[in-house]
């Protein structure tokens, strides 16, 4: 089973919490070579394909396609290829943002 990791800004202890909005994470993905942003997430199995609607931020590692999803204020991204530990704390400390597992 693959670890999910959650990019979030609700530990920081400012008192003043900021989530992550749409807006800015278009604004920093879009200054990635290797991110395009897309609405929906298709996933395709040997014997069906399905179709998830959301604001997924797709990363470009070689012929794979690794989705960061936004989702209620914060970036949600599976650790199940090990490439994206190092892209994931590249993100989040460019949002100013913690990383949780779970």
């Amino acid at each position: 089973m693959s670890q999910r990791y959650r990019i979030t800004r609700s530990l920081k202890e400012t008192g003043n919490v900021q989530d992550l909005t749409l807006e800015e994470c278009k604004q920093l993905f879009e200054s990635k070579p290797d991110f395009e942003y897309s609405a929906v997430f298709t996933v395709k199995g040997p014997e069906s394909t399905m179709s998830i609607e959301g604001d997924f931020f797709m990363w470009s590692f070689g012929d794979v396609q690794i989705p960061f999803r936004l989702y209620s204020g914060d970036l949600y991204v599976s650790g199940s290829n090990e490439a994206v530990i190092p892209k994931m704390l590249e993100i989040a400390s460019e949002l100013e943002a913690d990383i949780v597992e779970g």
